[in-house]
């Protein structure tokens, strides 16, 4: 496996420098005049991909920077970044797919308007819908194919039921009938997606939906190499959240990869107790363990992040993950003594928990209110100058990770350092010549006239004379 990490001089088999990726699912909704026959989601969909239907004949491509631009099941736009190698490059790539579906929805309002419908269309990054229906947002992490999945689902879910409190979107949550937690009253939940899984590890992806899903695509060479999909997370909106989220999960892979001892935090029961903790702002909740005894859902944070930060003056330090350690020590702080000053402009629930308090005082309304859940909703609209979160981005009062040109440049650009690079690279030239070809995330195809193939294995790999042979091709 490559690359191999030293500790203290002894090889071992963690993954130091680790391809990972993530896909996100965009709520839509539309808002037109009175006089206008409503439009359902469905409707505000086709519009939104006419352009890239109009372009590619199909609803499902690869763009120029080399990411996955589709429309879901329920009529979800969605957006699965290129194979990135570090916490900044991810960061920076699921960015430009905000952008570049808001440019999705800006053009639909455009068509409408042509049509002499004044419309608005509204697009959320969030979790759920007003009818209480959830959509994801997958991490994937590279790993190999000796990690045994069951090893690393017992490790993991530990640290991803009590990663909720560190790195949730937040949510004022109120029951719907029926539902797995009907039985709780209307208060906040760190999470959106804690509601929504029903299990800790399956094959499943929606039906009996999993904290990790083991299909085995490891869209690399299955040899080597394993993909670890994670569809417990929220779709996060502050920057320093995600790269918190991405690189903690990153130093517990490492470690488990390495076979580092970690404390036994085996559940008892991982739905009940991922749906408890995310309600509960102090993560004071005490967990019963399979072992018999009791923990609190902090002390597993707790457990997690020494750990981690013993491991971490083992390998070669990082810039980036000199900043996540620090976050993460700061936020596992701000639990502990419920002083979240120290991160109100770093972390999602806890700034908008912040943004909705203020509103609740002000308005003297109980939590439940429509105006607070209208609030909570409006936070997650990514469209520029209008969702809440932009507003606030934009006027300095949520710290940022990456800059707006990096962004733009990632909206056309592949990642340079993975092989993503070649994928961008034949798209470029295919859109430039206008080639008919085939892309897939291990696939390059020229169709015509005679069919040309190359099969990439290696994600690690951003250089091949075949894929350059193929360019020529076209």
């Amino acid at each position: 496996m490559r690359p191999l990490l030293r500790a203290k001089g002894r090889p071992v088999t963690a993954l130091t420098r680790r391809i990972k990726g993530v896909e996100t699912e965009y709520g839509i909704m539309v808002r037109l005049p009175g006089d206008v026959a409503p439009m359902t989601p469905d409707d505000i969909a086709r519009y939104m991909f006419r352009p890239i239907v109009e372009k590619y004949s199909s609803s499902n491509i690869f763009i120029p920077n080399a990411s996955r631009l589709y429309l879901d099941v329920g009529s979800h736009p969605e957006y699965a970044t290129a194979e990135c190698d570090s916490i900044t490059q991810l960061l920076t790539y699921e960015k430009a797919g905000d952008r570049i579906v808001s440019q999705l929805a800006e053009q639909a309002e455009s068509a409408l308007a042509a049509e002499g419908k004044n419309a608005q269309v509204y697009l959320f990054k969030n979790n759920v819908d007003s009818q209480g229906n959830s959509y994801g947002c997958h991490e994937n992490y590279l790993v190999g194919r000796s990690a045994v999945l069951k090893v690393l689902g017992k490790k993991l879910i530990p640290f991803l039921v009590t990663r909720q409190l560190i790195a949730g979107a937040g949510l004022i949550y109120r029951p719907f009938l029926g539902s797995a937690s009907s039985h709780f009253g209307p208060g906040w939940c760190v999470s959106q997606r804690a509601d929504h899984v029903w299990e800790g590890v399956s094959s499943a992806t929606t039906r009996s939906r999993p904290m990790i899903n083991t299909r085995d695509e490891p869209h690399a060479d299955s040899s080597q190499y394993r993909r670890l999909h994670v569809i417990v997370g929220d779709s996060n909106l502050a920057e320093p959240t995600i790269a918190l989220k991405i690189g903690a999960t990153e130093l517990v892979l490492e470690m488990i990869e390495a076979g580092k001892e970690l404390p036994d935090f085996e559940l008892a029961d991982d739905i009940a107790t991922i749906r408890e903790i995310a309600r509960d702002t102090t993560g004071g909740t005490v967990i019963e363990l399979k072992n018999g005894t009791t923990v609190t859902a902090l002390d597993i944070q707790r457990a997690y992040f020494e750990a981690a930060r013993t491991w971490y003056e083992q390998r070669e330090h990082s810039a980036e993950l000199d900043q996540v350690l620090d976050l993460w020590g700061r936020m596992l702080r701000a639990l502990e003594t419920q002083d979240f000053s120290q991160v109100d402009t770093e972390i999602d629930w806890v700034i908008k928990k912040k943004l909705i308090d203020r509103y609740q005082d002000k308005l003297d309304v109980p939590i439940e209110h429509p105006k607070l859940a209208q609030i909570d909703l409006m936070y997650h609209d990514i469209r520029p100058r209008r969702g809440i979160f932009p507003v606030l981005e934009a006027k300095g009062l949520i710290k940022r990770w990456v800059t707006n040109e990096a962004i733009t440049h990632a909206m056309d650009h592949a990642p340079e350092t993975t092989r993503a690079h070649l994928r961008g690279k034949f798209l470029s030239t295919a859109l430039e010549r206008e080639a008919s070809v085939t892309v897939d995330w291990m696939r390059l195809k020229v169709n015509q006239p005679e069919p040309h193939m190359v099969e990439l294995g290696d994600p690690f790999a951003n250089a091949d004379a075949r894929v350059e042979e193929l360019i020529q091709k076209l």
